[in-house]
């Protein structure tokens, strides 16, 4: 049996083969983990960056998230939008005409600090209950399950000195305990642990995403900081600036053993960890990371 073609299949099959790799769509990367560190007000910073996602219409298939990171990723995960969490945040962020050491305790000025109850608890200032109830009510979620993407939440074993990961169960003692800031909110105690703000050992919890996502977007809103006139620090700087060192030397080790495709560190200066009523300046100063995260995932993504 012949088993010869025509001059014009040859010429068809080879003008196929030839043709094909450039026709071929690229592989797409579409599996988006997304980091959000802890750094208190500093955590509006992540706003303009899932901004970023929504104008892409990125959707995150995870998030991770520390402290402040944890209740801006509660909040994206169970389906609020960026702008969405914008408007929430702006509408409990005390005036920018406040100072945050005149808020604390003054209930008649306080927005969002009015959820936070002075309390005299052993081992903090602050008791967060009426702060969670409200989130709780905004999120209308009780559970990880719940929520509509996939979310871990970084806290700190106070004992034993480790991290504990949380993503299944109840939700809310979860970010509670990551939002623990040592010496201002009492340490929570759940499944066994004693746990406190997961800053301490994980300030930006993007290797929890690495195996299970294409592409990890790690967001660091550690700023920097600039000495007054007179350089000696007061106690409450002391103490939340040497958290940031402590931070900073976490997050360097960890960018040097493995790094995620994309770090995004905003160019914040100068915003303590309860400058809420700095809203617009930390927008302001986090727009130039906005802008280089919005180039980055445009490159990634081929859009």
């Amino acid at each position: 049996m012949s088993h010869r073609i025509s001059r014009r299949t040859f010429l068809s099959i080879i003008a196929a083969v030839a043709v094909a790799p450039a026709c071929a769509p690229r592989p797409r990367k579409h599996r988006l983990g997304i980091a959000l560190g802890g750094g208190g007000a500093r955590g509006i910073a992540h706003i303009p960056m899932l901004e970023v996602l929504d104008e892409l219409q990125i959707r995150p298939y995870r998030i991770a998230g520390t402290s402040i990171g944890a209740i801006m990723g509660a909040l994206y995960a169970s389906g609020l939008s960026s702008a969405a969490i914008r408007d929430l945040i702006d509408r409990l962020t005390v005036s920018k005409h406040e100072k945050w050491s005149d808020a604390l305790f003054r209930k008649d000025v306080m927005r969002w600090l009015s959820f936070l109850d002075p309390t005299l608890a052993r081992g903090g200032l602050l008791d967060s209950t009426d702060f969670l109830k409200f989130l709780r009510d905004t999120i209308q979620r009780d559970s990880f399950e719940e929520l509509d993407i996939p979310l871990k939440v970084v806290a700190a074993d106070f004992w034993k000195r480790e991290q504990v990961v949380f993503e299944s169960g109840e939700l809310f003692p979860a970010i509670k305990a990551s939002m623990a800031i040592p010496g201002l909110f009492v340490p929570v105690k759940h499944r066994g642990h004693v746990l406190v703000d997961g800053s301490m050992v994980n300030p930006v919890p993007y290797d929890l995403l690495l195996k299970e996502c294409d592409v990890v977007v790690a967001i660091d809103v550690l700023d920097t900081r600039s000495a007054g006139p007179d350089d000696t620090p007061s106690y409450l700087e002391t103490t939340f600036n040497s958290f940031q060192i402590m931070q900073a030397a976490i997050v360097r080790e960890k960018l040097q053993r493995q790094a995620p495709e994309v770090y995004i560190r905003p160019e914040l200066e100068n915003i303590r960890v309860l400058d809420f009523y700095k809203a617009d300046e930390i927008y302001l100063q986090a727009r130039a990371g906005q802008d280089l995260l919005r180039r980055r995932l445009r490159r990634l993504f081929h859009l």
